[in-house]
């Protein structure tokens, strides 16, 4: 994508929970396991204590919503005992057919600035490498950060981390737990899917779950 500014970014209002929810299905839909679950995750994460309400964003093109993220506050538990306060974000979603243009890595450079303006000092996220390593991540373990439930020497290359603030991470060692937020319970997001116009799960190749 050139330079151009096709496309807005804003702050996420209460009257579009619902289209930004079924934007979120439309963006996961079949990608990592048959249907998904973003969009219930999305909704129970609105209400959390941890959610940063100044940092949920949606993106708009030509009068439609085509994307949308949030973040969360959390920590990492710092081997001295320390909980070093960071971020994650999620999910971030780009409905189909605006993917592969450069609209996600528009969304995400916007988000991050906005964070750091913020004050946040680090974002620790599950993601691809491929993607996000363009807008500065790097494996966590380069950060001596390690995920939670992962042993030493398994491949963690899923977990990501970018220092917002430089050095803020500086002598850091620690575990990163995911928010709790995070973990739903499939019954209630197949009850909470019935909301939505019905959708064919399948199972496709390069499916995680």
């Amino acid at each position: 994508m050139s330079d151009r500014k096709d496309f807005i970014i804003r702050l996420e209002t209460p009257e579009e929970y619902t289209d930004v929810e079924n934007l979120t299905r439309e963006a996961f839909w079949n990608v990592y396991k048959p249907g998904c679950l973003e969009h219930y995750v999305l909704h129970c994460l609105r209400t959390d204590s941890d959610f940063v309400p100044e940092l949920d964003f949606v993106m708009e093109k030509d009068g439609k919503l085509i994307g949308q993220n949030i973040f969360i506050r959390t920590h990492i538990a710092a081997d001295d005992g320390r909980k070093i306060p960071i971020m994650t974000m999620g999910p971030i979603g780009i409905l189909p057919e605006y993917k592969r243009q450069g609209y996600g890595k528009a969304l995400l450079d916007y988000s991050l600035q906005k964070a750091k303006e913020m004050g946040a000092g680090a974002l620790c996220f599950e993601g691809n490498i491929d993607f996000y390593g363009k807008s500065g991540f790097v494996c966590a373990s380069e950060k001596g950060i390690r995920y939670h439930g992962v042993p030493e020497g398994e491949d963690a290359s899923f977990f990501l981390c970018k220092e917002l603030i430089p050095g803020y991470l500086d002598g850091v060692t620690g575990v990163y737990t995911t928010p709790a937020g995070y973990f739903v319970d499939e019954a209630e997001v197949e009850q909470f899917d019935k909301n939505f116009s019905p959708k064919e799960k399948q199972k496709l190749p390069g499916q995680i779950f």
